[in-house]
C-alpha cells in the first residue's frame, strides 16, 4: 500500500505502483498525475481496512503523515512516526546509548534569549521538525548564534507554507551538541519480527567544516562494505529501545571511529524525494518492491561488478541570499556537462521548494574530481535573475 503526495513523485516509483498493481490512496495529487487506473486507486475506508490486514503502508512524502495520524489513530504508526519525526523525544527514547549526548528544545521566541554562551562549541541549532537543511546551522562563536538566530527568523517565514507542520515545524528547534565523524545516510525497513534491512547506504559530502547543506550524497561498493554490519547492529539496537515494526525508515548518523551517533530518523520513507532510487540506479535494488515484497539485498551478487565507480545524488539546492521570486531560469544543461556520466535529471519548480532540481550520476574513481567541483559550486554561474 502506498500514498503519494506532493511535492515529488519519481517515474520509477510510479512505474512500480502500477506494474504490482499495488493499492494506492485515491487523492487529488495521485489523481492529478494521470498515471493510475481506479483498479488501483482507495478511497480512505478501504486503504484503512487493507492497512489492518496488511500493515505494510509507504509514504514518498511526509505530507502524508497527517492523513495518518486523522485515519489509523488506533494503529502503532502515529507513535512510531511521532517518536522518530520529533527530534527532543527521539534524543529522550534512545538517551541510555548516549547518555552525556547534550540537547534542549526551544520555541522560536526562545532563541533570542537564550544564553548560548555557556554551550560547548560548535553546537548545532535545527527544527525539531525538519525537512532537507531547512533551519540548520553549525555555531563555532557567540556571533555565529546572533547571525543564526537572524537567519532562522527570516528563513522559516519564507518557507512556513512550503511543508505541512508534520513535516517542517518552523516555531519549535533543537539546540544539539556537534557530532564528530563522517556522515552517511541509509534507507532500511523493519519486518514484521523487528529484524532491520538495509536497501541503500550513501556517504554525505561536505564542502567545508560549516558546510550543513545537503549537495552531494554519494555509494559505492566499498561504503557498502565497509558499513552495511555497523548499521546493521546500530539498528537493531535502536529497535530493541523503540519495539518497531513493519516501517520503512531513513536515518542519518555520523561515524567516529567505532561510534554511530544518530542525527535523525525519518519514518515511513526512504530518502526524500525519491531520492532513495538512487539504490536502482547504482544496484538494481528498487527500494519500494523491497520494503513490500519484505526483499533483501544479496548484496555480494549485487556489488559484484561494481568496482572503481561512485553513484551520487546531486541536490540543487537554492543560494540563501537568492529570493526564489527573482529567478528566471536554470541552466540544467549547463550543470549536466560537468559530469562524465549523467544517469538522470529531476527539475523541480523552484518557485515552490527551496531546490532546482537533482541529478544521477555514475563516476568513475578516477575522475572524482567532477564530484568536488559540483560539491563547491554555489550554482551561481547557472541561474539567470
Amino acid at each position: 500500500m502506498f500514498i503519494i503526495d506532493k511535492p515529488y513523485v519519481s517515474d520509477l516509483f510510479k512505474d512500480t505502483i502500477i506494474r504490482n498493481s499495488y493499492k494506492l490512496l485515491k487523492n487529488d495529487f495521485a489523481v492529478s498525475t494521470g498515471h493510475f487506473g481506479n483498479d488501483l486507486l482507495c478511497e480512505t475506508p478501504q486503504m484503512v481496512k487493507e492497512f489492518k490486514s496488511k500493515e505494510l503502508l509507504y509514504l514518498n512524502s511526509e505530507n502524508s503523515i497527517e492523513w495518518i495520524t486523522s485515519n489509523l489513530a488506533s494503529t502503532a504508526l502515529p507513535e512510531y512516526i511521532n517518536v522518530f519525526k520529533n527530534k527532543a523525544l527521539f534524543r529522550d527514547m534512545i538517551r541510555k546509548m548516549y547518555p552525556d549526548f547534550y540537547y534542549k528544545q526551544l520555541d522560536i521566541g526562545e532563541l533570542r534569549s537564550f544564553d548560548a554562551n555557556g554551550i560547548k562549541k560548535p553546537f548545532i541549532i535545527k527544527p525539531t521538525v525538519g525537512f532537507l537543511s531547512l533551519g540548520v546551522y553549525t555555531i563555532y562563536t557567540d556571533q555565529d548564534w546572533i547571525k543564526a538566530v537572524d537567519s532562522i527568523e527570516k528563513e522559516m517565514v519564507e518557507v512556513k507554507n512550503m511543508f505541512p507542520q508534520e513535516v517542517l515545524n518552523t516555531s519549535k528547534f533543537i539546540v544539539e551538541e556537534y557530532i564528530e565523524g563522517t556522515e552517511y545516510a541509509f534507507d532500511a525497513y523493519y519486518d514484521s519480527e523487528g529484524n532491520p534491512v538495509i536497501v541503500n547506504i550513501l556517504k554525505h559530502l561536505f564542502a567545508s567544516a560549516e558546510d550543513v547543506s545537503d549537495r552531494l550524497y554519494i555509494t559505492s561498493k566499498s561504503i557498502v562494505n565497509e558499513f552495511r554490519g555497523r548499521f546493521q547492529s546500530f539498528l537493531e539496537e535502536i529497535g530493541s529501545i523503540l519495539k518497531i515494526k513493519n516501517i520503512p525508515i531513513h536515518v542519518e548518523v555520523r561515524v567516529n571511529g567505532n561510534s554511530i551517533v544518530p542525527i535523525e530518523v525519518n519514518p515511513m520513507r526512504f530518502a526524500g524525494l525519491c531520492t532513495t532510487d538512487i539504490a536502482y540506479y547504482a544496484y538494481g535494488i528498487n527500494p519500494y518492491e523491497y520494503f513490500i515484497e519484505r526483499k533483501k539485498p544479496d548484496w555480494d551478487t549485487l556489488l559484484k561488478d561494481k568496482d572503481g565507480k561512485i553513484y551520487s545524488v546531486v541536490i540543487l539546492d537554492k543560494p540563501k541570499d537568492i529570493k526564489a521570486g527573482d529567478i528566471k531560469e536554470f541552466d540544467f544543461d549547463g550543470v549536466l556537462k560537468g559530469f562524465e556520466k549523467p544517469m538522470e535529471v529531476r527539475p523541480m519548480d523552484i518557485k515552490r521548494y527551496p531546490v532546482f532540481g537533482f541529478i544521477f550520476a555514475e563516476t568513475r574513481d578516477e575522475n572524482f574530481s567532477e564530484l568536488e567541483s559540483i560539491l563547491k559550486n554555489d550554482l551561481r554561474e547557472f541561474i539567470k535573475l
